[in-house]
């Protein structure tokens, strides 16, 4: 039953994706070209080869292909598709004004003139009919003189088409240059790496000695066909520059094998905390095969938490596989990590979804790392983030225990962000006592 819904909802994707590109194909190539030239014939073939591009960018890992085929089909692929996200939405908004234009159009003639507007019987009253004020009367009219050549059909209509045309060209050239502009500048954010975040989260449990301890909070960098070593590398400087006690990363560092990414993912080795660096699964570790991962990163030198648990000198540390691992049997395990801890201590979790939350305040946990919203990435994505995660960004009180969800320091699919920049986050733990 699970493939037949899958299959369905498969195709009723695939029904609208082919129904926005025919709408997109009829405003902004057929609407703005002249029939059988070389700017039509450009249009139709990339109206069929981007969003082809685009499937191919979303299967290509998943079917094994290359690693180079993959690099070549995800780039204009995964940009295509934040491409149609924003034209369309652009789209949208222009269609009202570019009817309204058009509408215009329909109550002028060919000429120009209004067609509502009444006409001068002085110009257009026949020869024979006109009398003057005053005076004798006129010598018969000899007939009417020889009439002009008839317009040739479809000539009158010529301006009218070309002011159709011009209307067309200037809603769909804006709506256009808005939604490359968009995505244009949400890859700029994206390929120039993170920002840092600073976020200071007060534990009642926490010690003086561990005021202002610091814990660096990278997540779904997303390394891959499109994001690479130069991108870890990014990471791995700004990182370091914020000089943290302990670093973690808190799951979806990868989308592909390690033979692939290995390179990728190397200079994680140079990352630097006085307590270590520590690694939890994300959902996206189990579609590359998370166990590869977890043996590479700890040749890397990070530490993998797999439901377990690792006491630091004032407050334990802890960390729960993904739930994506449940379907290999190896989910999370809050008992595992957490059931047997002294509860005097303060307890740090790293879980990659905010979902689990409540299984945190549960078994007591004070603060909860996680990620995987990625802020929503893309507007208005973050309204549907919404919906599956208890939080999308930031920090959130539950009961006792707090939540702060990253934003990640990468992007999944396009490498594009709009409204939900990248960031690593430095939390700042904070002590009542001091």
């Amino acid at each position: 039953m699970s493939i037949v819904i899958f299959a369905v909802i498969a195709l009723a994707v695939l029904a609208l994706l082919v129904l926005v590109h025919r709408w997109l194909w009829i405003r902004l190539v057929r609407d703005t070209t002249a029939p059988g030239g070389l700017p039509r014939r450009i249009g139709t073939a990339l109206t069929i080869a981007l969003p082809l591009l685009s499937v191919a960018a979303l299967t290509a890992g998943r079917a094994g292909a290359p690693f180079l085929l993959q690099q070549a089909v995800s780039w204009p692929g995964f940009l295509w598709l934040a491409v149609l996200l924003y034209l369309t939405l652009t789209m949208l908004v222009a269609e009202p004004i570019r009817a309204l234009l058009l509408r215009r159009l329909a109550h002028r003639d060919p000429s120009g003139e209004d067609r509502g507007s009444a006409p001068d019987p002085a110009l257009h009253a026949p020869a024979g009919l006109m009398q003057p004020a005053s005076g004798p009367s006129p010598a018969p009219d000899p007939g009417p003189a020889p009439s002009a050549p008839a317009t040739p059909d479809g000539a009158a209509a010529a301006p009218d088409l070309t002011r159709r045309r011009f209307v067309a060209r200037t809603v769909g050239g804006t709506a256009a240059a808005v939604a490359l502009g968009t995505v244009a500048t949400g890859a700029h954010g994206v390929l120039r790496g993170p920002s840092v975040r600073r976020v200071q989260v007060p534990l009642a449990k926490l010690p003086r000695a561990a005021h202002g301890f610091r814990i660096a909070v990278v997540s779904d960098v997303h390394l891959g066909p499109v994001l690479g070593r130069a991108h870890t590398q990014r990471i791995v400087d700004t990182v370091n520059r914020t000089q943290p006690d302990l670093i973690a990363i808190v799951g979806d560092l990868v989308d592909g094998n390690v033979h692939d990414l290995g390179p990728a993912a190397e200079p994680l080795r140079r990352l630097s905390a006085r307590h270590g660096s520590y690694f939890v699964t994300g959902n996206h570790e189990y579609f590359s095969g998370a166990q590869q991962w977890v043996d590479h990163v700890r040749e890397l030198g990070l530490t993998p938490l797999e439901n377990a648990r690792r006491p630091l000198p004032h407050f334990d540390l802890a960390g729960v596989n993904d739930i994506a691992g449940e379907s290999e049997g190896h989910g999370p395990d809050f008992q595992a990590a957490l059931g047997d801890r002294d509860r005097s201590r303060a307890a740090v979790l790293l879980a990659h979804q905010p979902v689990v939350i409540h299984d945190a305040v549960k078994h007591g946990v004070d603060l909860q790392l996680s990620g995987h919203t990625h802020g929503g990435q893309l507007w208005p994505g973050n309204y549907l983030a919404e919906l599956a995660n208890p939080t999308v960004a930031g920090l959130e009180r539950y009961g006792d225990t707090q939540l702060y969800v990253s934003r990640g320091a990468g992007a999944w699919g396009p490498p594009v962000r709009v409204g939900a920049p990248s960031d690593i986050t430095v939390v700042e733990l904070a002590s009542y006592q001091a």
